[in-house]
């Protein structure tokens, strides 16, 4: 009886540390799972941060990024790089070839080998619009040799390399215009100092020849340093009311001879408007244009100043001619430095080949915007937009000094 009991009080305890044992495993397993699910949203959270702070870096690079394959092709594309290229599609999933059709990159990528694994290049892309862009290119392979990742990095060269092409025609165009009257001035003083000062008549001519090119160097140099000071923001603006019809109507009176040489009629057809701008500055632009007009619309034609209000904010002035037009190419490129349409009419005129872009750059210091539209024979019409004066505001009327021939 007494075994029997204890053989059962064994069993019960061995029972109790079963259950024990097996509730403490299911607690420890709770435990772990828990510990699983806390290491699971805690990755996941990570990722999902690291993934986020990648996205926005890419997304604020200016720089264009894409990922390759190892077929190359495209894993990733942030934003900058379609802004760049503007592909038609989706990139991700296309071939590098596909996407771009540009031989030499593809190229680039598969000169990337485990002892090259990072190139650097300038590339020409055709476009369009056409594009100078610097490539960076590094692969990430296997220990075997297999290329695993590709990133290529672009970067946009387009505006250095426009600026170095404008800077490079600016020295060659300055060298130009320079040397021809220059070249002038030298032979003539040859002239007399070859015995040509003894003949009133020729040195009557070579002396007046010489004034002639001195001036067109006086009036070259003071162009160019009113743009360079207009181009590097050393102008300041003296800005106050001014009263357009009043203004352009003493403009046009000091034009006057110049129109009647040419039988150019003058027409002021401005409304009373007023215009928040430098007088000075005003009156180059319009000194400029109206020059333009008369010397290179039709002899015995038409010269119109008009003016409208485009908004409350800003007015519209023009200045038309009825004389042979510019061809459409010109007009794109008609405010350049040193753009001729008619380069021999031009210096047969006197002109530096700097005024419209003088116009251009006052004008945009103003705060407006110029343009011209015109066709081959119907005239040209040259536009620039000003901000508006506050109607409480006394205007000015005249400009404070004459206007330079």
């Amino acid at each position: 009886m007494l075994a029997t009991l204890l053989c059962l009080l064994l069993a019960l305890a061995g029972l109790a540390v079963h259950l024990a044992w097996r509730h403490r495993f299911r607690q420890l397993q709770q435990a772990h799972q828990e510990a699983l699910q806390r290491w699971a949203t805690t990755h996941a959270r990570l990722a999902h941060e690291a993934q986020t702070r990648l996205t926005a870096v890419l997304n604020l690079l200016g720089e264009g990024i894409l990922l390759l394959d190892e077929q190359n092709r495209i894993l990733l594309a942030n934003p900058a790089f379609r802004t760049l290229f503007q592909p038609h599609t989706a990139p991700e999933g296309q071939t590098l070839l596909a996407t771009l059709r540009w031989h030499e990159l593809d190229q680039l990528t598969r000169e990337l080998q485990p002892d090259l694994p990072a190139l650097t290049r300038e590339l020409a892309w055709a476009g369009p619009p056409e594009r100078w862009l610097r490539i960076s290119a590094a692969a990430l392979f296997d220990p075997a040799g297999r290329r695993l990742h590709t990133i290529l990095v672009f970067s946009d060269l387009t505006r250095i390399k426009q600026l170095q092409r404008v800077r490079q025609e600016f020295v060659a165009n300055v060298s130009h215009e320079l040397r021809t009257p220059l070249s002038h001035i030298k032979g003539y003083v040859e002239t007399l100092l070859s015995g040509a000062a003894s003949d009133p008549a020729l040195q009557q001519r070579c002396l007046q020849t010489i004034a002639r090119n001195a001036n067109r160097l006086e009036l070259l140099i003071e162009d160019l340093l009113t743009l360079a000071q207009l181009e590097s923001g050393q102008v300041a603006l003296q800005l106050r009311p001014v009263s357009l019809p009043d203004f352009v109507g003493k403009i046009l009176q000091d034009f006057q001879p110049r129109a009647a040489s040419r039988q150019v009629q003058l027409h002021s057809e401005v409304p009373p408007l007023q215009v928040r701008a430098d007088p000075l500055r005003l009156e180059q632009v319009l000194a400029n244009l109206l020059d333009n007009a008369i010397k290179y619309g039709r002899h015995g034609g038409h010269v119109h100043v008009r003016a409208r209000s485009l908004s409350p904010e800003f007015v519209e002035v023009a200045v038309a001619d009825d004389g042979p037009g510019l061809p459409p190419e010109a007009c794109e490129r008609v405010f350049e430095r040193f753009y001729r349409v008619d380069k021999a009419r031009s210096r047969e005129q006197g002109g530096t080949g700097l005024g419209l872009a003088i116009v251009k750059h006052i004008v945009q210091r103003h705060g407006g915007r110029v343009w011209v539209e015109s066709q081959p024979g119907h005239g040209a019409t040259f536009y620039f937009t000003l901000p508006a004066a506050a109607e409480t505001e006394p205007a000015g009327s005249t400009p404070t000094r004459p206007t330079q021939p």
